[in-house]
C-alpha cells in the first residue's frame, strides 16, 4: 500500500519507474499474452494541490465505483499507482468492454455534477507479452498501455492496434485511428485508436462524422384542416429533437430540412444535397383527439425502406410516438442507446396537451422573427407555461423571444435580459440536462460580454445535443476571441455540416476559410454553395477576390448582391470599400456620407472604419473600432482575422484594441 503522500504524485512520475524494467533470472514460460488496461483519473495531482482532503475523498469514491467492474470482466487488478489502475485481462475484448463499462458509470454519475466534482478517467488498452513477478506484471505491453492512456480524452477510451485488431467486429461502437504516435521508451511508433463514445464530443480527436447525418424531412400534413400545419412541423421538430439526444448520430438540423417541404425531389438527390445517409419520412394526420403517424426510414444512396410504421393513437400518446420513432430509427442505424438517453426519450415535456400546442404554434411564429411573430410567439409561450408551470421547454421558449426582441432592437435590453435570465435559471432547476436551455444561456453570456460563461454552456449544450449546430457556433466565435484560429474553423466547420442549407453557416465557413488561409477549400465551398445562398456566397467572395488585387471581379460580384439585397449595409461598405482600394476618393468619402446620414446606429462603426483604412486613414479606422467596441458590436472575428485589413494588424494600436476587447470580455484583467 501507499501512504498519503504517495497519492499527491501523478501516476505518470511512478509508473515509469519500474513498468518496464528489466526482471532477472525469469525464463520464457513465464512470460504470457495478456490485454493490459491502464487508467488515471483526470486533473487528481492539480486537485490534490488545491484540497488534499477532497481529493483523497473523490480518490476512495473512485476506486469503489471502478474496482467491482475488473472482475466481471475477468480481470486482474495487478495494482494501484498513485490514483491509477494497472488490470491485466485474457481477453482484448473483456479489456475494452470493462473500459466502456466504467467510462459508462461515470459519466452517469458525472452528468449533474458540477466539473470540480466529476470523476473522469482517462483509459488506454494494449495487447501484448507480459513478464509476471512476484504478484506483479512488467513489459513493453505494460508502458504501451500507460503511454496511450494520456492520449485519451476525459472520459475516453484509446487502444493499441493490435486491440483494435482483436475488437473491431465485436464491439458496437468505431474506433478512429488518431494516428501513429512516438512513444517514450517504446522503439516504433505505435498506431492508436480512439473509441467514439455516445457522450465523447463530436470534434474530440478530429472524428464525429464516422457516421453520416440522418436527415428528417417535414412530414406532410395530412389533416382536413390546413391549419393544422403547424402541427405536422411541432412533430417534425420534436421527433429532430429526440434523435438529436442519441449522442452517436449526427442530425440534420430544422432549418435545412425544412426547405424541402412539399419538395418533389428525389430522396437520393436531398441526400447527396445534405450530404445524409439516411432520411426519414412521414405525415400526420389530426382529428379530435386522434392522430395517425407514418414514418419510414430510407438509405439515402439506395433510395431502400429500412423500417416503416404506421401509429394510431390518442392525441396525448404522442410523446409515446415521436419516442418510438426516435428508438427505431436508432435500432435500424445500430445505435447502442445509454439508459439515460433512453429515459430522456421516455420523457414527456409537459402533461397539458393544451400547453403543448400552444408552444408549438410558439415555435412557429419565433421562426418568423419579424416584430409581430415574436410577440405572438412570447404571448403562446407564456400561455404554456400558465398552463403548465413545469414545461422548461415553453420557459426556453420565453427566454429566446425576450433576447430576441432586445437583439433586434424591438425592445431595450435593460428589461429582456434579466426576464430571459430569469426563465432560462426556471428551465434549467426544472431540467438541468435540457440542451436549448443551456445554448440559450451561452447566448445570454455572450450578449453580457461574458465569455468564459459562453464557452462553458455553449460546451455543456453540445455535450448534451452534439447535434446542435448553434452550441457549435458559439465556441466558433469563443475560439476566434481566443485567438485559436483552428479551433474557429473546427467548431464552424461542424454547424456547417449539421445545418448545410442555412445561409449564416454557409456564409460564415467561406468565410472562415478565406480568413484562415485555405483559399483551395474555400473555392470549392463557394462553388457548391452558390445554388444554396447566392446572396452571402457571392458577398464572401468579394473579400476573396478584392484581397487578391482583381477590383473587376469583385465589383461584378459585388453588384450581384445588390441585385439580390439592394438595402443590405454591407452593399454600401462594400462599394465604398472597394472605391477607395481602387483610388476613388470621392466615391469612398460618399459611401461613408450614406452610413452616417441613414444612421445605422452603432454597428455603422464597423462600416465607417473599414472604408477610411480602404482610403489610408489608419487613425479614422482605430477611432471607429474603437467606437464599435465601447458599444459592444466590433465584429471581432473579421477585425482580428481577415486579410484585408492584415496591414493594421502591424500597429501597436491593434493589440491596444484587442486586449481591450478581451479585458472586456474577461477574459484578462
Amino acid at each position: 500500500m501507499f501512504d498519503n503522500k504517495s497519492l499527491t504524485v501523478s501516476a505518470r512520475d511512478l509508473s515509469m519507474t519500474n513498468l518496464n524494467r528489466p526482471v532477472e533470472g525469469l525464463s520464457q514460460q513465464q512470460r504470457r499474452l495478456a490485454a493490459v488496461m491502464f487508467t488515471d483519473m483526470v486533473g487528481y495531482t492539480a486537485l490534490t494541490q488545491r484540497d488534499e482532503s477532497f481529493a483523497m475523498t473523490l480518490l476512495e469514491e473512485h476506486r469503489s465505483i471502478v474496482r467491482p467492474f475488473f472482475p466481471r470482466h475477468n480481470g486482474r487488478e495487478v495494482k494501484t499507482i498513485g490514483d491509477a489502475f494497472l488490470v491485466e485481462f485474457d481477453s482484448a475484448l473483456e479489456a475494452v468492454r470493462c473500459a466502456f463499462d466504467i467510462q459508462q458509470s461515470l459519466h452517469e454519475l458525472n452528468n449533474n455534477r458540477p466539473a470540480d466534482k466529476k470523476v473522469q478517467l482517462r483509459i488506454g488498452v494494449h495487447l501484448g507479452d507480459v513478464i509476471h513477478s512476484d504478484g506483479d506484471v512488467y513489459g513493453d505491453a505494460v508502458n504501451i498501455a500507460s503511454r496511450i492512456e494520456p492520449l485519451a480524452p476525459p472520459e475516453g477510451i484509446c487502444i493499441s492496434e493490435e486491440v483494435q485488431r482483436q475488437v473491431r467486429n465485436k464491439f458496437e461502437f468505431p474506433m478512429v485511428s488518431v494516428g501513429s504516435k512516438e512513444l517514450k521508451n517504446v522503439g516504433d511508433p505505435v498506431e492508436v485508436f480512439q473509441i467514439v463514445l455516445p457522450w465523447g464530443r463530436k470534434d474530440d480527436a478530429g472524428i464525429g462524422f464516422e457516421r453520416k447525418p440522418v436527415a428528417v424531412l417535414p412530414f406532410t400534413n395530412m389533416s382536413s384542416n390546413p391549419d393544422e400545419g403547424y402541427f405536422a412541423d411541432g412533430i417534425t421538430e420534436e421527433i429532430i429533437t429526440s434523435l438529436s439526444g442519441v449522442r452517436q448520430l449526427a442530425v440534420i438540423a430544422r432549418t435545412s430540412v425544412m426547405g424541402y417541404k412539399g419538395t418533389t425531389k428525389k430522396v437520393k438527390d436531398i441526400g447527396k444535397e445534405l450530404e445524409a445517409g439516411t432520411v426519414l419520412e412521414g405525415s400526420v394526420r389530426k382529428a379530435g383527439n386522434r392522430v395517425r403517424i407514418t414514418a419510414q426510414l430510407i438509405d439515402a444512396a439506395t433510395e431502400t425502406h429500412l423500417w416503416a410504421q404506421n401509429y394510431d393513437r390518442n392525441l396525448d400518446d404522442v410523446f409515446a410516438v415521436q419516442s418510438e420513432i426516435a428508438e427505431k430509427v436508432a435500432g435500424e442505424l445500430k445505435v447502442h442507446l445509454l439508459q439515460e438517453e433512453k429515459m430522456s426519450l421516455e420523457k414527456k415535456p409537459t402533461e397539458n396537451m393544451d400547453a403543448y400546442n400552444y408552444f408549438l404554434r410558439g415555435k412557429e411564429l419565433y421562426r418568423e422573427g419579424s416584430e409581430a411573430s415574436l410577440r405572438q410567439a412570447l404571448d403562446l409561450f407564456m400561455k404554456a407555461v400558465q398552463l403548465d408551470p413545469s414545461f422548461a421547454r415553453a420557459h426556453v421558449g420565453v427566454a429566446e423571444c425576450h433576447q430576441y426582441l432586445a437583439n433586434v432592437g424591438y425592445e431595450t435590453p435593460d428589461v429582456m435580459f434579466p426576464a430571459a435570465k430569469d426563465s432560462l435559471k426556471r428551465a434549467l432547476n426544472l431540467d438541468p440536462g435540457l440542451a436549448e436551455a443551456h445554448a440559450s444561456l451561452a447566448v445570454f453570456h455572450m450578449n453580457e460580454d461574458d465569455i468564459s460563461g459562453q464557452e462553458a454552456e455553449a460546451r455543456r449544450a453540445a455535450e448534451l445535443n452534439p447535434s446542435l449546430p448553434e452550441a457549435y457556433q458559439m465556441l466558433y466565435e469563443v475560439a476566434g476571441i481566443r485567438g485559436d484560429a483552428e479551433e474557429m474553423l473546427k467548431n464552424i466547420e461542424t454547424a456547417y455540416r449539421l445545418d448545410p442549407i442555412r445561409p449564416n453557416y454557409i456564409y460564415l465557413l467561406g468565410l472562415a476559410y478565406f480568413m484562415t488561409g485555405r483559399e483551395q477549400e474555400a473555392l470549392e465551398h463557394w462553388k457548391k454553395t452558390e445554388h444554396l445562398a447566392p446572396s452571402v456566397t457571392y458577398q464572401s467572395m468579394t473579400d476573396y477576390y478584392l484581397n487578391k488585387g482583381d477590383i473587376a471581379k469583385a465589383r461584378e460580384l459585388h453588384a450581384k448582391v445588390e441585385q439580390l439585397r439592394p438595402s443590405s449595409p454591407w452593399i454600401t461598405y462594400m462599394g465604398g470599400f472597394i472605391d477607395a482600394t481602387a483610388g476613388d476618393r470621392e466615391k469612398a468619402l460618399l459611401a461613408i456620407k450614406k452610413i452616417e446620414e441613414r444612421k445605422m446606429g452603432p454597428v455603422g462603426y464597423n462600416y465607417l472604419a473599414y472604408i477610411y483604412f480602404a482610403l489610408g486613414d489608419v487613425d479614422g479606422y482605430f477611432e471607429n473600432m474603437n467606437r464599435a467596441l465601447r458599444e459592444h458590436v466590433m465584429f471581432v472575428n473579421f477585425v482580428m482575422y481577415s486579410p484585408l485589413l492584415a496591414k493594421t494588424r502591424e500597429d501597436p494600436r491593434y493589440g491596444e484594441l484587442i486586449g481591450e476587447m478581451r479585458r472586456m470580455n474577461g477574459l484578462t484583467k
